[in-house]
């Protein structure tokens, strides 16, 4: 199983309940080519392939053309990828699970290491600010695409 780096100098986990089916959020979430039209923080988005171990796709947001590698994937369940972007090495973990009342809790936890990381301490916090507000505003917009009318 792949985990983040939890020893990496900015670590990030945040939860959120969203009032959708699983199979609905499940399929938000992954339809990576579809991601720029809901998630207002990726200006581009494509997957190389079928969503797969292996399968890499690129996406860009807040300037940064960013191409990562899924590493792990049970489908309705978990997805882990990773990137590397001017030096930052990204490990992203995704966990679904179904709530009692046909809801899901989605739990998002991501690493950043990697030398312009490492090289400051005032760099990390302001990297650990700027990446629990872009995933904050993730999981903002997957709940709001996911529980829109059909």
């Amino acid at each position: 199983m792949h985990t983040i780096d939890t020893t990496a100098p900015v670590v990030v986990g945040l939860t959120t309940q969203i009032d959708a089916p699983l199979a609905t959020v499940w399929s938000v979430h992954t339809d990576v080519d579809d991601w720029p039209t809901w998630n207002t923080g990726i200006d581009q988005a494509r997957l190389d392939g079928p969503m797969a171990v292996g399968t890499s796709f690129t996406w860009l947001t807040h300037g940064m053309s960013i191409t990562s590698t899924v590493r792990e994937l049970v489908p309705g369940r978990r997805i882990v990828w990773d990137g590397t972007v001017q030096g930052i090495v990204g490990i992203h973990v995704w966990t679904f699970e179904r709530t009692e009342d046909d809801g899901v809790v989605v739990r998002t936890e991501e690493s950043w290491s990697g030398a312009p990381v490492e090289a400051a301490d005032a760099a990390a916090d302001e990297l650990t600010t700027a990446l629990r507000t872009s995933l904050q505003s993730w999981l903002d917009r997957l709940k709001a695409r996911a529980e829109q009318p059909a």
